[in-house]
């Protein structure tokens, strides 16, 4: 009965006559797995790095389906996601951010985003999130990050955001320098 009720929130996306599908985020190698992952999958993917690449791209092909960074270069996703509902109303938009919080959801979810997954998403929960049945209840997901894994991406995300300085990282995570660079040494937690 589970397998039924989990097939029956999705459907499949040979049930979509527009397969297509915009990815924009200015993570250009977590942009490139996802684009070749999703077109496995039978979207046909175009890709776009920031805003303004993003609404030319939605000017080009009015997609069916978007998955859209909130924090970009050149500005805030939630403008790609206010052109692509402007230009089609049915589309099916995932806003992705590594800083998940309620306002920040709230406002996609305003916007016209159908679901919010925080990074790193792999291309399995993008799927289930673009074709979930949007009038039901999303599930959870089946391997959620653990609270080590969530720590530890949120500090590489921000040792990135620092450009790399492991002393402006520490004082803005409030930590000691040698706490972190403890921490960056090591490799991922699962």
């Amino acid at each position: 009965m589970n397998i039924m009720a989990e097939t029956s929130n999705f459907k499949k996306i040979s049930d979509f006559d527009n397969k297509s599908l915009l990815i924009v985020d200015d993570d250009n190698p977590f942009r490139d797995r996802l684009a070749r992952a999703m077109e496995k999958k039978g979207f046909e993917v175009f890709q776009a790095q920031g805003v303004k690449k993003g609404i030319e791209a939605v000017i080009q092909k009015s997609p069916a389906f978007a998955v859209v960074d909130l924090r970009l270069e050149d500005g805030n996703g939630l403008e790609v996601v206010k052109k692509i509902q402007s230009s089609n109303p049915k589309s099916r938009i995932i806003m992705l951010t590594g800083y998940g919080n309620i306002p920040t959801a709230v406002a996609a979810i305003k916007e016209g985003a159908i679901d919010y997954l925080a990074k790193p998403a792999d291309a399995d929960d993008v799927e289930k999130a673009l074709l979930a049945d949007p009038d039901k209840k999303a599930q959870a997901p089946e391997n959620p990050m653990s609270a080590d894994r969530v720590k530890w991406e949120h500090i590489h995300r921000v040792f990135e955001l620092c450009n790399r300085n492991v002393s402006e990282t520490a004082r803005r995570l409030k930590m000691h320098r040698r706490t972190l660079q403890r921490i960056l040494s090591k490799r991922s937690p699962r």
